[in-house]
Formats: C-alpha cells, sequence, structure tokens
C-alpha cells in the first residue's frame, strides 16, 4: 500500500526539506522507507540508534546521498540549527526528509530559524478511502475501522488476539515513554486515570470541572493534561463553532481519538469517532497539500440542540454533518438549524443505509460511501 501523502512527497522533496508527524505507529518511518526507493542513494539513520546519532552530528552520511532520512532527529540539542545548517550547505542533488514523534510538531512550533526551509505533512490512520480497494468493499472498511482503528498494524491484521496485544503495549509506550518526556514522573498515573475517563466520554461535551472532581486535581491541571495528550496525537478536540474565536476556545469540547479502537462504547459512539478522523485527515490533507484552511467544529446552541460535526472555510460553516448508525429520517435538530440557518449543506450520514436520498434539501448518505468519496 502506498500511503496517500506519498505522490505529494515525492514532488515536493525536490523543493524543500519534508517534515512528517503523526501518532506513534501510524506508518511515518515505513512511509519513509517507501520514498526511499525512488532514489539512487538513500540512507535512513534513526538519532535513537547510537551509531546514527554519531553519524547525524557530525553530518557523515555519504555526499552522493540523493535522500537522507532523518529519523526523531529532534532529540538532539539544537536540531533546529542543526537542519538549518544541513539544509542550507547541502548539495543541490540531495533531498532531506525529516520523520519524528509528536514532538517534532510541538517543537517545531517554537522559533523561526526553519522557516521557509520546509513543508510539513501529518500523517493520519487509515480511513475508509485509503484502506477500501472497491467501492463494495466501503461499508465492510468502515466497519472494521470502527472496531480496530485505523493504525495499520491493528487493521492489518488477522488475529484479533494480536489487536488487543498491540494496543495495550501501545499505550503502555505513550504513557511509559512519550508522556513521561512531558510531565513529571508524580503526574503520569493522574494522566493514565484521565485517558481511561476519556475513553467512555468520546463525542460528548468535556466538563473540566467533572473530570477534576474525579481526578481530585485542579481544573486547569486538566486541562494541563489534555493538551499533552493532544501534542501527543492520542486525542483530538473538536470546539463548537463560533465566529468569535475566543467564545468558542472557552466553551466544552468534544474529544475523540486518533485510534477508534481504543474507544468504549456502543456502536453508534465508534462511528462517530472514526468520522471525527476522517474529516480531521481531510482537513490536514486540504492544508498541507493545498494550503487550504477548513476547521472542524460541532454546532450547539444555548437549548442543548446539536449536530456532530460542522466544517468552517474562512470563518463560515459549509457542511453540518450528523451521524447515524441506523435512522434513515434525517434529526430534528438537522431540520432545526437548517430552518434557522438555511444555506448550508446539511447531511447526515447512515451507517446501515443501502441508497443515499434527499428529504427536504437534507442529503441522507450512506456513511461508507461519502467517507470514500471525499477528496
Amino acid at each position: 500500500m502506498k500511503r496517500y501523502l506519498y505522490a505529494h512527497l515525492k514532488t515536493d522533496l525536490a523543493k524543500k526539506m519534508i517534515f512528517i508527524t503523526g501518532p506513534r505507529q501510524v506508518g511515518k518511518t515505513y512511509l519513509a522507507k517507501q520514498l526511499m526507493r525512488e532514489y539512487r542513494s538513500p540512507i535512513y539513520l534513526n538519532y535513537d540508534n547510537s551509531d546514527d546519532a554519531v553519524v547525524i552530528r557530525k553530518r557523515q552520511w555519504p555526499v552522493s546521498a540523493d535522500l537522507v532520512v532523518l529519523d526523531e532527529v529532534h532529540k538532539m540539542k539544537k536540531w533546529k540549527t542543526f537542519l538549518k545548517g544541513t539544509f542550507d550547505t547541502k548539495p543541490p542533488h540531495s533531498a532531506i526528509l525529516v520523520t519524528g514523534s509528536a514532538r517534532l510538531d510541538t517543537f517545531r512550533q517554537a522559533g523561526d530559524s526553519l522557516a521557509g526551509r520546509y513543508f510539513h505533512y501529518r500523517l493520519n490512520p487509515l480511513t475508509v478511502k485509503e484502506a477500501c480497494v472497491k467501492k463494495s468493499g466501503a461499508h465492510d472498511v468502515l466497519s472494521r475501522l470502527m472496531n480496530v482503528g485505523g493504525f495499520p498494524e491493528p487493521y492489518l491484521s488477522s488475529d484479533i488476539h494480536d489487536v488487543e496485544r498491540w494496543r495495550n503495549q501501545y499505550y503502555t509506550d505513550l504513557v511509559r515513554e512519550d508522556i513521561l518526556d512531558f510531565s513529571r514522573i508524580h503526574e503520569v498515573r493522574a494522566i493514565r486515570i484521565l485517558l481511561e475517563l476519556l475513553r467512555s466520554r468520546v463525542g460528548s461535551p468535556l466538563s473540566y470541572r467533572s473530570l477534576a472532581e474525579d481526578l481530585q486535581i485542579a481544573p486547569n491541571t486538566v486541562r494541563k493534561y489534555i493538551s499533552i495528550l493532544e501534542s501527543l496525537y492520542i486525542i483530538f478536540l473538536v470546539r463548537p463553532f463560533h465566529k468569535n474565536i475566543a467564545r468558542a476556545i472557552t466553551k466544552e469540547p468534544k474529544v475523540y481519538f486518533f485510534d477508534s479502537g481504543c474507544v468504549k462504547g456502543d456502536e453508534g459512539v465508534r462511528l462517530e469517532n472514526t468520522v471525527a478522523v476522517t474529516l480531521l485527515k481531510n482537513i490536514h490533507y486540504q492544508y498541507d497539500v493545498n494550503g487550504d484552511v477548513q476547521e472542524l467544529h460541532y454546532l450547539r446552541n444555548k437549548e442543548g440542540k446539536e449536530i456532530d460535526f460542522a466544517i468552517a472555510c474562512r470563518g463560515r460553516i459549509r457542511d453540518a454533518i450528523e451521524v447515524k448508525l441506523s435512522d434513515t429520517a434525517p434529526s430534528k435538530n438537522l431540520y432545526y438549524f437548517k430552518q434557522k440557518y438555511p444555506g448550508l449543506r446539511y447531511i447526515q450520514l447512515v451507517f446501515n443505509l443501502r441508497q443515499a436520498r434527499e428529504v427536504d434539501g437534507i442529503y441522507v448518505e450512506p456513511a461508507a460511501e461519502w467517507l470514500m468519496n471525499l477528496e
């Protein structure tokens, strides 16, 4: 399988450095090694390997290398200065690809020493469009994504026990290594408990105060821990849409996991999480590849009427999307918002639906087919 970013990376490597970030084990290193096949003299160096670390620090890779892949290089002191000098002095025939964990993405945002020297891509888990070979199999692919998630190893595994073993090890490593990088040792236990609580609160507005009471810590500490989990690409937050950005940030967000297989809940909740991952992946793609700025929100008014997702472009809602497991009749909330804001496109995605139809200007779509047709 060639990942969805493959062709874009191949083209952009001839222009600038490429940064690839994303969750652990989403396929960044595999993708980098796939791209190496396009070159005559590529070299892969991982800073976690002590021998490679020496080569990296001293820039001792062959001058003939036409692709240099640097993995986990952000763990080196003054790594941005190092990359700046490496890029500015590289031979014209050489391309540079930098991959790493979420820490690379976090550190990348501090300072501007690399400004204008790189393109940044975020690699996301598999979704229906990427994993489905034939359109007729889209429903089965969506079902599998809902149950085991879109990370390549569990998705491609034929043994459910291997899937569970992978997931247990994945989150153990995240807590033991990545979270420890971000926080003090005594905080790890609270973050682990918070992570477990969030698994059963997917798709619901989060109350920081309620979580703080459960954990017996301050609400601001909960916010800090959730920010850490976001930075590590474990969860992402979807905030209510509001033209006043500051007001939207203060309102309760909804939480989703990059790994749908981690979610605790019924099929409807896992479907909603899988749709959220897919929409976010498409928004990241549009920005990273085309520079098109879109945002993922949800709609909620003072009376508590809510629509699951809203796609905003340039501060205006374009699509309002409701997700249902089997309800084929348009939801009352879609009707309500359609009457109040008639200029939007209203869509209801239904998992158990054979044929798309339009009802009173609301598009009722089979979820798998609609997700597969995203750009």
